[in-house]
């Protein structure tokens, strides 16, 4: 579940190229997607990374806090719909979103109207192992059910600019317009 070496690699490369000073991540689980996007942070920028499963905190705290990036990283535990507006984030640079698959299209519905003009948000898994070219999903499998709502919301979306990124098991690049 955790994003691989290549993958993270192209994070950080991504968050050098994007410079955001305020960057958020939805799905914490290992703490390595954080750590990934922190190390291309420049000084002075935050990473604010959220995990809703309370049981994942004693893993990954010690990561993230022993870590050349603990001055970069905030974990907060709870529900990203929920914390994220609590919070009163606007002007976003750059989000990831690598939750739960079935709440994409409302991760991402919470989160475009608080990224600045140019900003990009990161989706994960958008190609799902292949299960979103299936043309029947079985209506149990709520996970693909979600991801097939999400990229059909996304490529009907004309406030922002898309691409999907084979690379592991699809990443999509959004810029808002």
């Amino acid at each position: 579940m955790a994003s691989g070496h290549v993958q993270g690699r192209l994070l950080k490369m991504l968050t050098r190229m994007i410079r955001p000073k305020l960057a958020v991540e939805l799905g914490t689980f290992s703490g390595y997607s954080a750590l990934c996007i922190a190390e291309g942070l420049d000084e002075g920028a935050m990473l604010h990374t959220f995990e809703v499963y309370d049981e994942q905190e004693d893993f990954t705290r010690p990561w993230l806090e022993g870590s050349a990036y603990a001055d970069k990283i905030q974990l907060h535990i709870g529900d990203a719909l929920r914390l994220v507006p609590q919070l009163g984030f606007t002007d976003i640079d750059m989000a990831f979103i690598d939750a739960d698959k079935r709440h994409y299209t409302e991760f991402y519905e919470m989160l475009l109207p608080r990224m600045r003009q140019g900003g990009y948000i990161l989706a994960d898994n958008t190609l799902w192992y292949g299960h979103v070219l299936e043309e029947e999903t079985r209506a149990s499998d709520l996970q693909t059910l979600g991801i097939k709502a999400f990229n059909d919301h996304l490529a009907a979306d004309t406030r922002v600019e898309k691409v999907i990124v084979p690379v592991r098991d699809g990443l999509t690049l959004i810029r808002k317009l």
